[in-house]
């Protein structure tokens, strides 16, 4: 490894160039390898690029010491369920304590002492930011799968919105006090793979007016004010399924949830990884081609009950992946026409492609802080990917990878082009430690149909790239989410290095966390690796007659909690939350 570098000094504060720690992303198209060096200060494109840098943005080091700063993260309180039986209401609980992790590495005294920090940033994942009213959505399959519809989906954009509040609130790390360098996330940021919602997450990102509303300006038009038992009618008297079970009447919920909101947007850059929901409609299906579910999705009518028996069939489909291209998902669809009820057309509603997303992070109304395209670059354009590499620090190189698989079905996997980049980008820079970003864990990548567009390139399963990491010793973490669960698992090389994977809970399932990393060098031959999840700033205790932006944030928490068939272990157990992760020098 180089020398190491402090992130925060001490009287002095950090190091000029651990400031740029986030300015623009050195871009790497597949087959295109690049030393990504410290003092980089242009997009690296298959073509050298002659774009200026972004400023640098990261948060400055205060004159004095850090300090650990826990202010609003789960070590000093969590949303705790209270006392009671059917609809569960929130309260303030205790913090999660830090467990120390030795799998790897034994931990040493004094290290706390000793150690610098090397870098420090936000991990935000699965926020499934929703169209709620959008007409291919599968609400439907409740009628098999209890949770295959969420009483919360409609108010996805103002819980996100606050969790950036949250994560603008926070003014240093909870261990160094270290300034944080970026937030990245890890994929899934869309639902439907639709455009309005391309388009929320965008502006929740970067800042802006969202009005999350699709079909008739004027009014919500969806399953839940279709008078249907199936699905919460939050405005009506209806006695639904979910009012049995305790969900309340909420008069103006869905004029509130379709109501102008504001974004502050991240005051600190951000990176996007793309997820399969980001590539597929439903997350599921490779059908960009078929133009009659592209009409469906921007048209007038809307399927929204169907019977348990054709629910279950068309669920164990999409399971077992024996309709990845959605052909059997289109003649379902033509079977029911008659069935659908009429909503109101819009445009936004039609699917992108991988193009268009890039295209759309590229597209400087979104810029925010920067960097230009979020990681992307013209040289993904022009070679067809979604992923890269960037300079996180002086020591410390980020590598998003795109683990979808554009064959159809919702589990992922690498192509070898990609595969051999990323061995590549290792070893062009392995005198810097490396961080991997990648939707999908190496546990679910286990998707290998050909992608369309690559038909003679075999795909990887995830095994083969923890086969292929072991041969780096500069590994640190690989940071992944799509599994909606907290889970940490130890990784020990061949090549007698090791890592940690680090998969975060979703957005959009309760419990509703990012989680902030911190890499520190204790100076005695290991490293240490902090994890701390964070909520968003919503109050924990909710107020039925409180419908505003912040008020609605905080019922999307409540519901998700009360959601029928919800799990309640994707919190994780302990040492799958706070953590510090010990593992050896490479």
């Amino acid at each position: 490894m180089s020398r190491t570098r402090s992130v925060a000094g001490s009287g002095q504060g950090i190091h000029r160039r651990s400031v740029l720690a986030a300015t623009g992303a050195v871009a790497l198209s597949a087959g295109v390898g690049y030393a990504l060096r410290p003092s980089d200060s242009q997009a690296a494109t298959a073509k050298e690029s002659t774009g200026s840098a972004v400023a640098a943005s990261s948060r400055q080091a205060p004159a004095a010491p850090l300090a650990p700063y826990t202010k609003g993260t789960t070590v000093a309180s969590v949303a705790t369920p209270r006392a009671g039986s059917g609809y569960r209401r929130l309260g303030d609980g205790p913090g999660w304590q830090r467990v120390v992790r030795s799998e790897l590495a034994a931990p040493k005294s004094g290290r706390a002492g000793r150690r610098t920090a090397l870098a420090a940033f936000v991990q935000l994942t699965d926020l499934h930011i929703i169209d709620a009213q959008h007409p291919l959505r599968l609400e439907y399959l409740r009628s098999a799968d209890v949770h295959a519809w969420r009483p919360h989906e409609a108010l996805t954009v103002q819980g996100a919105i606050a969790l950036v509040e949250r994560i603008n609130a926070l003014r240093g790390a909870p261990v160094t006090g270290a300034p944080l360098h970026f937030a990245m996330t890890t994929g899934d940021n869309t639902d439907n793979n639709a455009k309005s919602e391309l388009e929320w997450f965008l502006k929740i990102m970067s800042g802006g007016r969202i009005t999350p509303n699709t079909g008739d300006p004027r009014q919500y038009e969806g399953v839940q004010n279709s008078g249907l038992k199936l699905y919460w009618q939050p405005d009506a008297a209806v006695r639904d399924t979910d009012k049995q079970v305790g969900f309340p009447q909420l008069d103006g919920f869905l004029k509130a949830a379709v109501r102008e909101v504001q974004s502050p947007g991240l005051n600190l850059p951000w990176y996007s990884t793309v997820g399969n929901h980001d590539t597929m409609p439903m997350g599921c299906y490779a059908s960009h081609g078929d133009s009659y579910l592209t009409e469906l999705a921007v048209g007038g009518k809307k399927l929204m009950n169907v019977s348990a028996a054709e629910a279950q069939r068309l669920q164990t489909l999409i399971k077992k992946a024996r309709d990845p291209e959605g052909v059997r998902y289109h003649d379902f669809l033509k079977s029911q026409a008659r069935a659908m009820r009429s909503v109101t057309p819009d445009e936004s509603r039609a699917p992108f492609t991988p193009t268009d997303y890039i295209k759309a992070h590229l597209d400087p109304a979104y810029r925010g802080v920067g960097p230009a395209g979020h990681g992307y670059s013209s040289a993904n354009l022009d070679a067809g990917t979604q992923y890269y590499a960037f300079r996180i620090s002086d020591d410390v190189i980020g590598i998003s990878l795109d683990t979808t698989d554009a064959g159809g079905h919702y589990e992922g996997s690498l192509g070898t082009g990609q595969l051999k980049w990323l061995d590549r980008t290792l070893r062009e820079n392995k005198d810097s430690y490396a961080v991997l970003f990648s939707h999908h864990t190496s546990k679910t990548m286990t998707n290998t149909r050909r992608d369309p567009a690559r038909p003679y390139e075999r795909r990887h399963t995830g095994q083969e790239v923890l086969a292929l990491l072991g041969g780096h010793r500069n590994v640190l973490a690989w940071v992944n989410g799509h599994i909606h669960k907290n889970v940490i698992t130890p990784h020990a090389t061949s090549a007698g290095g090791s890592f940690w994977e680090i998969s975060t809970a979703s957005h959009v399932d309760y419990p509703q966390l990012a989680r902030v990393i911190e890499l520190t060098d204790n100076k005695d031959g290991t490293i240490s690796l902090f994890t701390t999840l964070v909520e968003s700033s919503a109050p924990h205790r909710t107020d039925f007659s409180d419908l505003s932006q912040t008020g609605l944030a905080a019922l999307y928490r409540e519901l998700s909690l009360n959601a029928p068939g919800a799990s309640t272990t994707l919190g994780g157990d302990p040492e799958d939350r706070n953590t510090e992760l010990v593992l050896k020098k490479g």
